[in-house]
């Protein structure tokens, strides 16, 4: 016998009792709110070719990737994202539709992520695509669709931050270095580790070119983000690319959200897939973003249907814990009609058990063969009230200790 089958696989654990509760009806907030804003929704598998991953600009690295093979040898994998698998099957089986196209999902992914990270291997995500048209419209469909997620989740505390990822390749452009130092310096400011980055611009950088660098992951803050980056890097593409994000930024700002959107010209995640707004979204309780997105026009290309598109996706699985936090779960069901039934009478019981549920009471049926075994379950369930069924019904309130 193996000696790992009482524990789950690291990155997993299981769910319980209210857990399930909660994060079903979180599934079910979401699937309303995206129906509710014209969304319709899809699954996809959750095993995909490895292909569908591995595409020339929008890679993932495999390394990151739980991989199996199918019976005819050919690689497959858990799938690790859902918008590629959504490019996969708009381009096949929905590319007559009418443009746009908008999908909303619930859905797992899966991360092979390094051990003591704390970072969970399987997550479940909820989010939207918006396909076939760019523009201020759809981002800011996006964007609003985005606060409104965050705020159905915790309407007191969350926090939505928007950038654009042409900021940071119009800098790596101008510098003119390779992608290997590229991806260095996206790397540090991305953690906005800004003793690394110091050492690597410094060290490699002409120091005029290091200084507007070591600036960019310090750009965070509200409107007044925008003058200094016009003012620090003096670039015309640069400078139409920030006044886009404040014209957006100006936008959101109707819908009230005042100190709830903040500006972080350092986001620069994924540079292979983002080609414009970018944003993430974080809420109390939990210390990492919990929703993120943005536009990526270029990955419909890959699937030979080259379109523009914006999105983004939640981690429930997140939002789950944030809830949770500093809260015991407990294993209360919410029942609140015991039903017992003395021997000779167990159908008359379950017959009774029936009409109640059709009534809409939550009803449970005692598996004990007497009441005094019935009477501390009942107690220990916190339930009510108890019905005893034999040729008449008796109900019985339940005060504290079962009495």
């Amino acid at each position: 016998m193996g000696k790992n089958y009482r524990i789950t696989p690291e990155g997993t654990r299981d769910l319980i009792f209210e857990e399930c509760t909660l994060r079903r009806g979180l599934e079910e907030q979401m699937k309303q709110l995206f129906r509710s804003r014209g969304f319709s929704e899809v699954v996809t598998p959750e095993i995909e070719f490895l292909d569908v991953f591995t595409l020339t600009h929008h890679v993932i690295s495999e390394e990151s990737m739980y991989k199996l093979s199918d019976r005819k040898g050919r690689l497959i994998a858990l799938r690790p994202d859902s918008t590629m698998p959504i490019a996969r099957l708009v381009s096949t089986r929905l590319k007559d539709q009418p443009l746009p196209i908008r999908l909303f999902y619930n859905q797992k992914v899966y991360h092979a992520t390094p051990s003591l990270t704390g970072k969970s291997d399987e997550e479940l995500q909820s989010g939207i695509e918006i396909i076939g048209v760019s523009g201020k419209r759809a981002d800011l469909e996006a964007l609003s669709t985005s606060v409104e997620v965050l705020e159905s989740c915790n309407p007191s505390n969350y926090r939505l931050e928007i950038g654009h990822i042409a900021i940071f390749n119009r800098l790596m452009a101008k510098l003119g270095i390779d992608d290997e130092l590229k991806e260095e310096i996206r790397q540090v400011i991305e953690s906005k580790n800004y003793p690394a980055l110091n050492d690597l611009v410094d060290s490699r950088l002409a120091p005029t070119d290091a200084a507007q660098i070591k600036q960019l992951p310090r750009l965070f803050g509200g409107d007044e983000i925008f003058d200094k980056a016009i003012s620090l890097f003096r670039d015309a593409e640069i400078t139409e690319t920030v006044e886009y994000l404040r014209s957006l930024y100006n936008a959101l700002q109707r819908l009230g959200l005042k100190e709830k959107i903040s500006v972080d010209l350092g986001i620069v995640n994924r540079i292979n897939y983002y080609t414009g707004v970018i944003f993430r979204g974080y809420i109390s309780g939990f210390g990492q973003a919990v929703l993120s997105g943005g536009r990526y026009d270029n990955l419909f290309a890959e699937f030979e249907m080259p379109n523009p598109a914006i999105g983004f996706g939640i981690n429930l699985d997140a939002v789950l814990a944030s809830m949770l936090e500093n809260k015991q779960v407990s294993a209360a069901s919410g029942t609140q009609l015991l039903i017992f039934a003395p021997e000779g009478h167990e159908m008359d019981g379950l017959v009774y058990l029936k009409h109640q549920t059709e009534a809409g009471i939550k009803a449970e049926y005692s598996v004990f063969e007497s009441l005094d075994e019935t009477l501390p379950y009942a107690d220990s369930k916190g339930i009510s009230e108890i019905a005893v069924v034999t040729d008449t019904i008796e109900r019985m309130a339940l005060g504290k200790g079962g009495n």
